[in-house]
């Protein structure tokens, strides 16, 4: 995998130049650099990044802040400004003259960089670290990616399979992040207890995004109300990332239940290894709850541009699920009952979620099926997933 490395490379630094779009690919980013440092000493950085791969020694070319944006109308609104940090990347990258270009996530970003410096710079070896999801939309994109990435890091295990039989780039299973951090997210024994002894804890994650939160908040609140009416003793506790914090207080102070508001890695943790039941946005974070042992309902709304390709049937599945759930994708079966557009509707997911607090069979099936996941996403030979990756990084860059 990758060329060879001559003498006089052997004692220069390893150049790494890293392109992440948003805070979860900085959130790998760091990963990543933090095990790039132990396995190579001489390694150097540039690229984009935000505060933790700040903390690993990156200085960003800008904020991420002038990119960090979903949704059509939001990313129509910063156009100009995105158009023209592509550009910046592309110059900086090239100029640089890394050993290997590394792009995380934000495909949208990251891919229109990459196309470009691949044809600026064809002999700059190119990482695209997380998979787009061409195994559930646009699986065309797979074979499109061949041309301009030269490996592709899978944090899902099924994605090596997935772009072989689409023509993909050459994939590696690299592991999910969050195998690395299982101890966080697992209860301590009575950290958690059991459903019927004590409040019930439901946890209400209505997404990381205002455009999610704006969709979301107002039929979760609803949904809420209705669940409290027959377990009045209801505990309510709402995470949000720190950006959301003032909003989410503000909307959720006007609710007929009692819901404190978190915010934080640590704290969301903490409520994710208390809490009996969620009733959460689509993302990873059904991932992670998944993993913590805590029954989901998922719910999303699409905004009208999406929902429209939707409507003309532009979803096409690869996997064997018809799911847009990380633990229904990895299990390859709908374990974790989703809401889509019009289905989120408060008189069908309060009764869920109801069962879900109780001592159910419904909550123990779920449950048991989530055993499953880790077995599917752990690695062979001890190595973290940030380790693998930046071994695969290495490799391909020639180092």
């Amino acid at each position: 995998m990758g060329r060879q490395m001559s003498e006089e490379e052997d004692v220069r630094p390893f150049r790494v130049f890293i392109v992440v779009g948003e805070d979860s690919g900085d959130q790998l980013g760091a990963r990543l650099m933090h095990a790039l440092k132990q396995r190579y000493p001489r390694v150097e950085f540039a690229g984009t990044g935000g505060f933790r791969m700040a903390e690993e020694g990156l200085e960003t070319i800008f904020p991420l802040s002038d990119i960090a944006v979903m949704g059509l109308t939001a990313v129509l609104g910063r156009l100009p400004t995105i158009v023209r940090r592509v550009h910046q990347t592309v110059d900086a990258a090239v100029a640089a003259g890394p050993d290997v270009l590394v792009i995380i996530d934000s495909p949208d970003f990251t891919h229109a960089v990459a196309k470009r410096v691949r044809k600026k710079a064809p002999h700059i070896p190119i990482v695209d670290y997380v998979s787009p999801s061409v195994w559930a939309w646009r699986p065309g994109r797979a074979r499109k990616m061949a041309v301009y990435v030269d490996h592709l890091l899978g944090i899902l295990p099924f994605e090596p399979a997935v772009h072989e039989r689409l023509g993909g780039p050459p994939c590696s299973y690299v592991g999910h992040p969050l195998i690395e951090r299982i101890e966080e997210l697992r209860p301590a024994p009575h950290e958690r207890r059991e459903p019927g002894k004590g409040r019930p804890v439901l946890l209400v994650l209505p997404g990381s995004r205002s455009s999610e939160v704006g969709r979301l908040l107002q039929p979760f609140r609803q949904t809420v109300e209705r669940l409290a009416v027959d377990i009045p003793d209801l505990e309510v506790l709402l995470p949000t990332v720190p950006h959301m914090l003032e909003r989410v207080r503000t909307e959720v102070a006007g609710w007929a239940v009692d819901a404190k508001v978190v915010s934080g890695e640590r704290e969301k943790f903490t409520a994710f290894r208390r809490a009996h039941a969620a009733l959460a946005a689509s993302g990873t974070v059904t991932l992670e709850l998944a993993i913590a042992g805590v029954p989901i309902a998922v719910c999303y709304k699409l905004d009208w541009f999406y929902r429209r390709l939707k409507q003309i049937n532009r979803f096409v599945p690869i996997v064997k699920t018809s799911s847009m759930v990380l633990p229904n994708i990895i299990l390859g079966r709908n374990v974790v009952p989703e809401f889509l557009d019009d289905e989120v509707d408060p008189e069908m997911l309060a009764p869920l979620l109801g069962d879900f607090l109780g001592d159910t069979d419904v909550r123990a099936a779920q449950i048991k099926a989530f055993e499953e996941i880790e077995e599917r996403m752990v690695l062979d030979n001890g190595e973290t997933p940030s380790e693998r990756a930046a071994r695969i990084v290495g490799e391909v860059a020639g180092r």
